[in-house]
């Protein structure tokens, strides 16, 4: 007889474990599936995110800002350190152990709150009046399961060019970019987001030459305008990234020790030579292997799995999370559905505001951001008011050697209710929670005008940007 569950979770992810484990305080009967194999080819709870993706990418850039900071920007605080080296095979191996333990922390997690953990890939067989049997392949090996509810939280994976499958020694994705023994003396990238912008600036800051190579006609279009402007100016003088957009990538050609790219820009064919090739083109859900046809899980064109607000899909108790879904493929989103749904299931009545989600690209400076843009306001014919303020102007950012960016809020021009907040410049990653908050509650420009912030704090950055939106800053 197969074990019975009230709960499968399909996926350890962001969102997979955290359905599992708030599931299982809430009462269920809960079992979690996750495939995922490390380096050392064992067992690794976490999935992308945990392994190859958000925590090893920001070790990563935090060992690469240091080195920076060594060699640049120490002597201004009067502090000589000479023959400063890099060892990336102790970066990479400090970024690893970081790795082990928060996926080691997972599996605590599950048994502390007896989550059942099966290694193996789990796909549907059948549906029947009392749920879902559930398969897991393991090692050619396989078992069943018995779900009454189902979570699929299988989350997404490299998008990959055609002409340049991935081979994680010449031609790289996440994974590949995280990995490296030693810094290429020439790097490319093709894509400038957020995997492509942050791996790209921490190999050029331990000495690669890097190229970046954008299909869209500008530079990070999905952020606000005057951000991306701020942005580029400092990654290219400043970082010295080479950033190209409006390239057309004609073909890849792939030699023993090198890649060359040929491809078209303003009309003209270039070609470059890389010692590596990052392709970061974005992500596609993750749904091969799942067996959806046998039980009709409906996806939609590209993949993803259909669901409504609620995260229900075509089928009765089964619910889909994460990047396997629509919404922005961001961990913090897929985590906050996970608790809906588990929640949900329990009779409770969560929420998920999909147009709160922050946005954060962690290279340096940061850029962070929520709500609607200038240009879709814009676009809309919105009426707003906008207010700005630099970093140069705040204390705390000058006495961190930081001066860079600004913050920058929009607010409706009647209700003065804030439509949006956009932050490049440091620790934007954190700094961007007040006006998750703000806009949470419905707040207007003037409630954070109206808020005491600390002095001196990064933070009043945000308190002059909202008192700019009424052109009445104290400090510039």
């Amino acid at each position: 007889m197969p074990q019975a569950f009230d709960l499968v979770v399909i996926g350890a992810g962001p969102g997979g474990y955290v359905a599992a484990i708030r599931a299982a305080q809430l009462g269920f009967k809960t079992a979690c599936i996750d495939n995922f194999k490390n380096a050392a080819g064992k067992p690794s709870l976490g999935g992308t995110c945990l392994n190859v993706g958000c925590i090893p990418s920001k070790a990563l850039l935090e060992s690469s800002e240091n080195y920076e900071r060594v060699q640049h920007k120490f002597a201004a605080h009067g502090i000589t350190v000479k023959d400063a080296s890099i060892d990336v095979p102790t970066m990479i191996a400090r970024k690893q152990k970081i790795v082990d333990q928060f996926t080691g922390g997972i599996a605590g997690l599950f048994r502390k709150n007896k989550v059942t953990s099966l290694h193996g890939t789990g796909a549907f067989k059948a549906a029947a009046a009392e749920g879902y049997t559930i398969e897991v392949t393991t090692d050619g090996k396989a078992e069943e399961i018995q779900a009454k509810h189902v979570i699929v939280a299988t989350g997404s994976v490299p998008r990959a060019l055609p002409m340049a499958p991935f081979d994680n020694e010449l031609i790289l994705d996440n994974a590949g970019a995280l990995s490296l023994k030693q810094t290429p003396k020439r790097l490319g990238v093709i894509g400038a987001g957020v995997i492509g912008l942050e791996m790209g600036s921490v190999w050029r800051r331990l000495g690669a030459e890097v190229t970046v190579l954008e299909a869209l006609p500008g530079f990070l279009q999905a952020a606000d305008e005057a951000v991306a402007k701020e942005a580029l100016k400092i990654f290219t003088k400043e970082l010295g990234l080479a950033i190209r957009t409006g390239v057309t990538v004609q073909s890849i050609e792939k030699g023993k020790k090198s890649v060359t790219v040929a491809y078209a820009v303003d009309g003209k064919d270039e070609r470059a030579e890389f010692d590596r090739l990052i392709v970061a083109v974005g992500r596609v859900p993750n749904t091969q292997g799942l067996n959806a046809d046998a039980v009709g899980l409906k996806l939609d064109a590209r993949g993803f799995i259909e669901v409504d607000g609620d995260c229900r899909t075509s089928l009765a108790n089964v619910y889909a999370i994460g990047d396997v879904v629509r919404g922005p493929m961001l961990a913090h989103k897929a985590m906050e559905e996970a608790v809906a749904v588990a929640e949900r299931l329990a009779g409770q009545a969560p929420h998920v505001n999909l147009d709160n989600v922050p946005w954060v690209i962690y290279t340096s400076p940061e850029i962070a951001w929520v709500g609607r843009t200038e240009q879709s306001l814009r676009d809309a014919g919105v009426k707003y008011r906008a207010g700005q303020f630099p970093f140069l102007a705040n204390g705390r950012a000058r006495a961190l050697g930081e001066p860079a960016g600004f913050v920058k809020m929009l607010a409706d021009a009647d209700t003065d209710r804030i439509l949006g907040v956009h932050i490049i410049g440091p620790f934007a990653s954190e700094l961007i929670s007040e006006a998750v908050v703000a806009m949470e509650f419905g707040a207007s420009s003037e409630d954070i005008a109206r808020i005491v912030h600390a002095h001196p704090s990064l933070s009043e950055a945000m308190h002059e940007a909202a008192l700019a939106v009424d052109k009445r800053t104290l400090h510039i």
